[in-house]
């Protein structure tokens, strides 16, 4: 059975196309993906995205029990920070890609991919063997909203917000007298927060954000601009650009993952390897020269030859071409920014560059 959010009724309420995402009935878009999109760049924009896991893993062993987990060094976190990395298996492939938040000493927040969330607490159970440390799925409790846009801050500062954490920070507050957790990430590639809150309060939250977003020109954004805005911005979906088959190095996410770290964690030495000799492929952006448009799984060719594979691609709505990511299956000065390549579309070559990521720049605060 398809799975529904908290806010499920106010998404039918306000005419969106629904689609099933991950094994949730979630919006796709409430008017056009690309009038939602400039939204967000432009604006702000309300998203749910309560089909997100959330995972709170606490106990005297909980740093020990995360360090053998990722590829980040999680001693590093001072309270209330927040850190990307992934959550990789014993060969380095990523099983999913994770926020990490340290709440306080012994107590983590970790924000989880919709469809990975099972398998995340599989693995952790399986290795936490020796630790003591618990880990608690409160996915089943809280609604996640997110506000993106140049005027997302604006918008929560007007509403009795008066401090709002630098970016990759969480902070607990309180907005209409309801209490809640508020996180200066997103998925968008602009500034903003994203709110973790008590199910139960989750429609009256949404509906008074709209409300007070009128002034900013705030709109609800449905899924399909949220990829669009993602993939302009060069940030991983996991199932396309990440899978259990590549591991951090190979998708781009050197700078994530720390030199320095002592501690043995799952992949490490694979890891640790690609980073001093490179991996088995690398992640590229492209721009395609012509107004197809190439999709997930199209392939890469080079001189007649196939090279790799596309991962994401589609319309971007703020640049009025067509991008894309894609695996490479060579070293990256083969094919360096600037090189043609060609994509199979419907039995046909088209030519597209190599460009550099992002394809726009992000606008986020660090």
């Amino acid at each position: 059975m398809t799975k529904q959010t908290f806010l499920h009724e106010k998404h039918i309420e306000l005419g969106a196309k629904m689609v099933d995402f991950a094994g949730w009935n979630m919006p796709v878009q409430y008017t056009s993906i690309i009038e939602e999109h400039k939204t967000v760049r432009e604006n702000v924009g309300l998203f749910d995205v309560s089909h997100m896991g959330e995972l709170i893993v606490y106990g005297e062993d909980a740093l020990p029990f995360l360090n053998k987990l990722v590829p980040q060094d999680i001693s590093k976190l001072v309270d209330k920070k927040a850190i990307y990395c992934q959550l990789p298996n014993k060969n380095g492939g990523l099983i999913d890609d994770l926020i990490i938040y340290k709440l306080e000493d012994n107590k983590y927040l970790i924000i989880a991919n919709a469809s990975r969330v099972d398998e995340d607490l599989n693995w952790m159970t399986r290795n936490k063997l020796g630790f003591n440390a618990e880990i608690d799925n409160i996915s089943h409790k809280y609604s996640l909203i997110a506000v993106q846009g140049p005027k997302a801050c604006d918008l929560i500062m007007s509403i009795g917000e008066n401090y709002l954490p630098p970016f990759f920070s969480i902070k607990r507050s309180e907005l209409f007298n309801i209490n809640l957790w508020i996180s200066r990430t997103g998925y968008t590639g602009e500034d903003g927060v994203e709110i973790m809150v008590k199910n139960e309060f989750a429609e009256y939250l949404w509906d008074k954000l709209l409300e007070a977003g009128k002034q900013y020109g705030i709109k609800p954004i449905g899924l399909g601009a949220r990829d669009t805005l993602r993939l302009e911005a060069a940030l991983h979906l996991y199932g396309n650009d990440l899978d259990e088959n590549t591991t951090p190095i190979e998708a781009g996410l050197s700078w994530s993952v720390s030199k320095t770290k002592e501690e043995d964690y799952n992949g490490k030495e694979v890891i640790m390897e690609q980073l001093k000799n490179g991996g088995k492929k690398n992640l590229i952006g492209f721009k395609m020269l012509d107004k197809s448009i190439a999709r997930h799984e199209y392939d890469v060719y080079s001189n007649g030859e196939k090279i790799g594979i596309v991962t994401s691609g589609g319309v971007s709505p703020t640049r009025g071409d067509n991008i894309g990511l894609a695996y490479i299956y060579s070293p990256l000065d083969k094919f360096p920014v600037g090189s043609t390549i060609q994509i199979m579309i419907r039995e046909k070559l088209h030519d597209a560059e190599i460009v550099k990521k992002p394809f726009v720049a992000k606008r986020n605060k660090v």
